[in-house]
């Protein structure tokens, strides 16, 4: 599959990170799934923080790495829920079903970020949005691409 819309963004910290996710989050229609990838440490969580907080989540996010998913509440026109699942501790993408993934990725109401995607490749749908994290050359500068497949 080609990818489409290829865009790059160069963070040189994590407000820049954070303010990137809002721009993205403004620009979002309901339904949207976003698969974050990246080494540990390289701004994901930083991401998702920035983008629930543009969508008007008031609460604390925090990684759900040992609870996989957290969903909010959202105040916005056509979007009922943010959902943030790290898939990191994850072994297969059957470990997801209990959980309700396919019917929480496909409801139009959603927006979906997931960090570790990989093991949940199969099941994202064809309109998931691709971010690839890497870290710059100083310590707060990150490299960001955004995509998706045709």
């Amino acid at each position: 599959m080609a990818k489409s819309g290829v865009q790059n963004f160069a963070s040189i910290s994590p407000l820049a990170t954070a303010r990137f996710a809002a721009a993205l989050a403004r620009r979002l229609k309901p339904g949207a799934v976003l698969a974050l990838r990246g080494p540990l440490g390289s701004g994901k969580t930083t991401f998702v923080k920035g983008l629930a907080r543009a969508l008007g989540v008031r609460t604390r996010v925090k990684s759900p790495s040992f609870v996989v998913a957290a969903p909010y509440p959202v105040k916005r026109r056509g979007i009922k829920n943010f959902y943030h699942f790290d898939l990191y501790r994850l072994r297969s993408g059957r470990e997801l079903g209990p959980l309700g993934f396919r019917e929480i990725i496909r409801d139009r109401g959603n927006i979906v970020a997931i960090e570790w995607p990989e093991v949940a490749r199969r099941l994202l749908p064809g309109k998931t949005r691709y971010l690839n994290f890497k870290m710059g050359n100083r310590p707060s500068e990150r490299q960001i691409r955004i995509w998706s497949k045709n």
